[in-house]
């Protein structure tokens, strides 16, 4: 593991620079094309893109930490998935920095913004969430529509005027529930946890308008969508939210329901990478 210098966020932008170019050596790969983000429990669907070229530690480049959280690997890995017309390079972060690991929202937002430096015009989100929708069922993707912040805490820093109408790209959700017409949307809620929501909080939340809640997601939407980037937004509903069920919430299930469901969810991705650009 690299050291980090002292001072590093004090330029995010240019230590994405940095970054992008660390792993433009490590792979030998001037530009990645797409770049996957991968939430708790979705390693396998990572691994039904096939055997990457390149793996190693995110924490050896310029910017990333060491993983945390349960469920997230902390590696980056380098994809070749060919098609018909070329090869598609994709870029794909086992795991994320989260917000209440209380170390600022620049460590959040780094992997999408290395991504998008490192030539990457498109970026998919994937996370485990809670159900707060009771049509959903626990093992269920759903594409993100829209969000809802609650956490008062944005990537952003001064007169940075963002329109998010369509931060959540309405055109690759129209292509993914092309290839599997069985797919839902919702809207999706950030909560900072690291506790998980009451029962009344839920309650609240349902009365807003949320279908889901989860922990990550939405600082790295705004940052990719600041750069330029398109984005698409996956939530694996891996427990019902509090008071759904009056059962008890716990990390180590909602690891084992996204496992459950993540093969099914990467050769989803796999086959409909090529139609996103």
């Amino acid at each position: 593991m690299s050291a980090q210098p002292e001072g590093l966020y004090t330029d995010p932008l240019g230590t994405a620079d940095s970054a992008a170019a660390q792993i433009a050596k490590r792979t030998g790969i001037a530009s990645h094309d797409l770049a996957l983000v991968m939430g708790s429990g979705w390693v396998s669907a990572a691994d039904a893109l096939g055997a990457p070229t390149h793996e190693f530690n995110a924490d050896e480049i310029i910017g990333f930490l060491p993983p945390s959280v349960a469920g997230h690997s902390g590696k980056i890995r380098s994809y070749e998935i060919k098609t018909a017309t070329g090869v598609i390079r994709v870029l794909v972060f086992l795991g994320r920095t989260h917000l209440y690991e209380g170390k600022g929202i620049e460590p959040v937002v780094h992997g999408v913004r290395t991504a998008v430096k490192a030539g990457c015009k498109i970026v998919i989100l994937t996370n485990a969430c809670g159900g707060i929708n009771t049509d959903y069922r626990v093992g269920q993707p759903v594409l993100i529509r829209d969000h809802i912040s609650l956490t008062a805490t944005s990537p952003l820093i001064g007169a940075h005027f963002l329109d998010l109408t369509d931060l959540y790209s309405k055109r690759m959700r129209t292509i993914v529930k092309g290839e599997d017409s069985s797919l839902q949307e919702g809207v999706y809620v950030h909560w900072r946890g690291p506790t998980y929501e009451t029962p009344a909080e839920i309650k609240m939340m349902r009365a807003m308008g949320a279908d889901l809640v989860g922990m990550s997601t939405v600082p790295e939407a705004i940052a990719a969508h600041a750069l330029g980037a398109e984005v698409l937004g996956i939530s694996l509903v891996t427990n019902a939210a509090a008071g759904v069920t009056g059962e008890k919430l716990n990390h180590e299930e909602v690891i084992a329901a996204g496992k459950a469901a993540a093969d099914h969810m990467g050769a989803l991705l796999k086959g409909v990478i090529p139609k996103l650009l």
